[in-house]
This record gives structure tokens, sequence and C-alpha cells, in this order.
């Protein structure tokens, strides 16, 4: 995976280069009063509804501040980095939205990216912009190697001019996953436990840290290495898979990895052969969340699932986030799908902070986050309902939230915040 990403990253780079995007090519940023900042999410596939939420609240909250950026005036533009062929984010499609984000006049900052392995695709082109590096904020990818040492030569190859520009407002996989193992031992007492990944970074990174702090806490790992066992998107069914497991006995089997990828047959499956989520507990990361398909799913009621940040309803009750999903609601007709809508317009919020202290153009803007002090969000403001603070150093959030859910009634529903011991 990493060579192949870094192979991309640089035949990316070089198209850049033969494309003639120097600081006097039509993609440079002198400072205009009027600055574009866009999204770059999966518009295809299963996550659709969550993502198009995401781009609704978004709008909505830029008209809420009158699209205003301290002196300037900012106006939003959507990517999509998934394909219908594939039904889920495309590593070909986040590399060409990465050259158009560079060439896009007046555009000085992404608001992404829903997958991790999509951000470690784009992020080092980003960084490369001759006019930059441009800043990118993302609401949703949790893998820790993005901003901090995790696999080899993580996290200094995505930022290959050895400036950051890369933020995010949710936490990360090291504490998702040791949060879900220590919820599987404290209040599941789990004992014996299965670990699958889809063998993507994502779900390969929350599989690790699940993995190494349920060892850690005493339970038996049943399945073998640092990601447990991957499953083949491709195939048509996991009965085997599952009958192989089965044979082995467990009382939980942990999920690390995408409902995209072919994840509601795995949850059918687990359930035709081992049994219900009550006598065998199944549980899975935010990669499972915010997914209608899976929550109506009969097979999925009382999974477990855990958030990288705080539920809707465990935000507080009034204030700017409350406000929002109000008018979110009033706006659209419904309430906006899964947690990481708010997210998003949080991650807007650094954005738009970073602007008012800039000078408009797009290397301004990334040393407002990454100089100083860093963007700070006081909790008055914030969408999210307590301060935000970005580390000008790594570009991590000071929060470390968790929150843990189970499909029930064919929604998610809060079980319970966690902080990770």
């Amino acid at each position: 995976m990493s060579r192949k990403l870094t192979v991309l990253a640089v035949v990316v780079a070089a198209g850049l280069a033969i494309s003639g995007c120097s600081s006097t090519s039509s993609s440079s940023n002198s400072g205009s009063s009027s600055l574009v900042i866009s999204s770059d999410l999966p518009l295809q596939g299963s996550s659709k509804d969550s993502n198009d939420s995401t781009n609704k609240a978004i709008e909505l909250y830029l008209k809420q501040v009158n699209y205003k950026a301290g002196k300037y005036t900012v106006s939003f533009k959507i990517y999509d980095d998934a394909t219908a062929a594939k039904g889920a984010w495309d590593d070909a499609t986040c590399a060409k939205n990465a050259v158009d984000h560079v060439a896009n006049r007046n555009e000085v900052a992404v608001m992404g990216t829903y997958n991790s392995g999509c951000a470690k695709i784009i992020v080092p082109v980003l960084n490369q912009d001759p006019n930059g590096p441009m800043l990118m904020v993302s609401h949703a990818n949790t893998n820790p190697g993005l901003t901090k040492a995790w696999n080899p030569g993580e996290p200094e190859k995505f930022y290959p001019k050895g400036v950051r520009n890369y933020a995010r407002v949710c936490t990360t996989d090291d504490y998702q996953g040791s949060a879900a193992a220590q919820f599987a031992n404290e209040i599941l007492k789990a004992k014996r436990v299965y670990v699958l990944n889809d063998n993507q970074t994502y779900g390969q990174g929350v599989a690790q840290a699940f993995t190494t702090e349920a060892k850690k806490l005493g339970l038996t790992v049943l399945s073998s290495g640092a990601y447990g066992e991957a499953w083949d998107a491709k195939q048509p069914n996991y009965a085997s898979l599952f009958n192989k497991i089965k044979g082995l006995h467990p009382d939980m089997i942990y999920v690390g990895g995408i409902f995209d990828n072919n994840g509601g047959q795995l949850v059918k499956d687990k359930f035709t052969v081992i049994g219900d989520n009550e006598k065998v507990k199944f549980m899975a990361p935010d990669g499972f969340t915010g997914y209608p398909d899976l929550t109506k799913l009969p097979e999925a009621q009382g999974m477990y699932l855990t958030f990288a940040g705080l539920s809707a309803d465990l935000l507080p009750k009034d204030g700017a986030g409350a406000k929002l999903l109000a008018d979110y609601k009033t706006t659209y007709g419904s309430d906006p799908v899964g947690s990481y809508p708010l997210y998003g317009v949080a991650a807007v919020q650094v954005i738009l902070a970073a602007i008012a202290a800039s000078d408009g153009t797009r290397k301004s803007v990334n040393a407002a986050v990454f100089g100083g002090a860093g963007i700070s969000i006081p909790a008055s403001d914030s969408v999210l309902g307590k301060a935000l603070n970005i580390d000008p150093k790594t570009g991590d959030v000071n929060a470390k939230d968790i929150t843990v859910e189970i499909v029930k009634g064919n929604a998610e529903t809060t079980v319970q915040a966690w902080t990770v011991k």
C-alpha cells in the first residue's frame, strides 16, 4: 500500500509540473477577495447519503455566516471522489481531484476527505502545490499515520516539502480502536475476540489499534497478525470465513473497515453462520456509521458501533450546533444522516478562521493553521459545543471524543461517550 501510494503521488506531482502549474500559472492565487473552499467526498455508493448531508450542512452554515471569512467572500465547490463502478472512493479519482484542486483558481482549502486512504493520495499533491502548500482539513479521517508515527515513513512521506498542510477535527484510530477494546472488555465482558479488516488503510489502522489494546487487556485474540484477517470485498459471500471463525468459539467479532466494502454481506453472513449479535457480539468502527442500508438490516440489530467524535444527541442542546441542526431540519425536512455532517461544518469553521487570519493566498491560509498558536474555535462558536484547538505542529485536534452506539430499531442509538483510559 505505501509503495503504491508513493508511486502515485510522484506521478501526480510530475503531472502538475508537466501541465505547467507554476507560480505564474492559472492556478495561482494572489490574495483575491473572493475565495473558493471545497469538499472532497464520495458521493456515490452507500456513503452517499451521509456525505450529501455533510455538503448540505456546509452550504447552510456558509449561508448563515453570509459566505464571509473575515474580509473575504467565500464560495463552495463540491468534488466527488467516488465512481459509480466502484460504489465507493476510488484512488485514481482522488489523484485526479488532487490535481484539480491545485489547478482551480482561487481555491484555497479543501474540507475532506471522508476516507483516510484517499487523503493519503491527495495530501502530498496539495503539499507540493507551487503556490501553497494548500490546506486540507478533514472531519472524518481517523488513520493515525496522516499526522503521527504509525506505519514506516509516516507521516513524513505525506509532506514532501517538510511543512504540514493537513489537519482534522476528529480523533484518531489509536484512540478509537483502544476505546472499542476497552468497552468490549469492561462492558460487553468479551473474552475471546476475532478481528477482521477490509485490507484498506483505515480498516487496517483501526483493527491494529483494537488488536493491540485487546491483547494488553488480556483478551484472547483468535485472529493472527497485527490487523487480524482481511476480507475480500469482491467475494459474493463470507460463509466459509465465518464457519472457520465459528469453530474457534469467539464471543465477539470486531470488524475494522468501511461498510462500502461489501459490509452488508459481511453482516448478513455473520448472523446466518454464527448467530445474532446478542449471542456473539459484533462491533465495528465509524466506517460503518451513517449508513441507512446498514441500520435497516434485520441482521444488524444489536450490532455495536463506535464513532470518533460525539454523536448529535451528546452535544449541548443549545448553542451553534443545536441551531444548525434545527435549521437543517427546517430547511431539508429531515435530520442529517449520521454524525459526520456536523463535523464537516466544524472543519469548515477551522478553514474559515484560517482564511480570516490570512492574506487570501493558499500559503498564508495554511500558515494560519501551521504557525504560531494555530487555530482555535471557542466553545461559544463551535458547532460541536466545545472548544477546538488545532495543534500547529501536527494538525491534530485537542478533543479525543469517542461515542459508542448500538443499532436498535433500525437506527443508530447512542449507548455512551467513552474516554480512553
